[in-house]
């Protein structure tokens, strides 16, 4: 049975419990690689394509369009054409290996100068391990990561943490530059005893990993950044604008179809969760005051990007040649030894729509400067 492989219900995200499949993408009979999209899954979170994580011959599609299942729930089955119809049947999935309550302990909160801070940490307290932190950018949060966090922790620490005036931190910022979060980022670190990190950061929160590699390198091992900011003067300010003007799904909804090339993938939980985001106390001054510090008529104010070389850390860029937000034609900014991969299509949101392709870039990224 060694050679039957099951494709499981995938678990994106800390809080997610079932999915309901839309769609399978391939047929039973054809030969999968790594990486190809084989079904859609919509989870309450997004909907998105289900990567094959092996290769091999799809014997079986388990689960029908229309099914709502959990988490490690059997979807399909990969066998070579030698095994047995009987033996593939019987085919199960592994067992779940999560601890019950996983999602209560799943999100920290620490004081940072004031200021409430969730976060998520994974992969251990194992201090050996090298440690990768997490940055989002503007309007998300920690959630941005779902199909990230879990992929890196198998050989890492991970933490990832909702930026002030983001997600369930305290609604108010620090400063409207990238200097000024950058510092906060650096005494988050402190308040999780992380002396240095590898850093990913995407967006904004790209921006912010470039802006400590310049100001506190010493606390920067490594940097991977996602269509980030500071690389170049242009940003679509029909999304940062947009974002924080709109107060209903009507008009927030063409707003965050442009963080996609297949606007399919924005659900109306999405729109959901970040209206009732957005409608917080707090929460509309802390985004304009950071729209008019870093964005302000559709240009970017800080650009460290351009500073990077003199770091001397690692540096890998990614970025969707169908971003709306951030052109990727500012990738041609980074350093001259950085790793530069542009997917041709992908959009704004890399870490979401090629995530496994992102996954491998981060893990060799974060190998070759352990």
């Amino acid at each position: 049975m060694a050679e039957i492989t099951p494709i499981v219900m995938p678990k994106w995200g800390l809080s997610m419990k079932e999915g309901t499949v839309n769609e399978w993408l391939v047929e039973e009979g054809t030969e999968i690689t790594v990486g190809m999209p084989i079904l859609d899954v919509e989870t309450d979170k997004i909907a998105n394509a289900v990567e094959a994580p092996d290769a091999g011959l799809l014997r079986r599609r388990v689960a029908s369009a229309g099914d709502t299942l959990p988490v490690k729930a059997l979807l399909g089955v990969l066998a070579p054409s030698t095994v047995s119809d009987a033996d593939v049947d019987a085919c199960r999935p592994p067992a779940e290996d999560t601890e019950e309550g996983e999602e209560a302990v799943a999100y920290h909160f620490v004081d940072v100068d004031g200021i409430c801070v969730r976060y998520a940490s994974r992969g251990g307290d194992d201090a050996g391990k090298d440690a990768v932190l997490f940055i989002h950018g503007f309007g998300g949060d920690l959630d941005n990561w779902l199909f990230n966090l879990d992929a890196i922790a198998e050989k890492n620490r991970v933490f990832a943490l909702d930026l002030p005036g983001h997600g369930q931190s305290t609604p108010k910022v620090p400063g409207a530059s990238l200097a000024a979060l950058a510092e906060f980022v650096g005494k988050f670190m402190d308040a999780v005893s992380l002396d240095r990190a590898h850093l990913v950061g995407h967006s904004m929160g790209g921006g912010i990993p470039a802006q400590m590699a310049v100001d506190a390198s010493a606390r920067v091992q490594s940097l991977t950044l996602i269509s980030p900011s500071g690389f170049g003067d242009e940003v679509n300010n029909a999304y940062t604008e947009g974002f924080v003007k709109a107060e209903s799904r009507r008009e927030l909804k063409p707003v965050v179809e442009l963080l996609f090339a297949n606007p399919e993938l924005v659900s109306r939980q999405m729109l959901d969760d970040l209206l009732k985001y957005k409608r917080l106390d707090g929460v509309s001054e802390a985004l304009a005051s950071l729209n008019a510090g870093l964005f302000a008529d559709g240009k970017q104010s800080g650009k460290p990007g351009g500073k990077l070389a003199e770091s001397g850390k690692p540096v890998l860029v990614i970025w969707g040649a169908k971003d709306q937000i951030i052109p990727a034609s500012h990738a041609q900014n980074a350093p001259s030894d950085a790793t530069v991969r542009v997917s041709d299509d992908a959009g704004h949101m890399s870490q979401m729509e090629k995530a496994n392709e992102v996954n491998g870039l981060i893990k060799e990224q974060v190998a070759g400067a352990a």
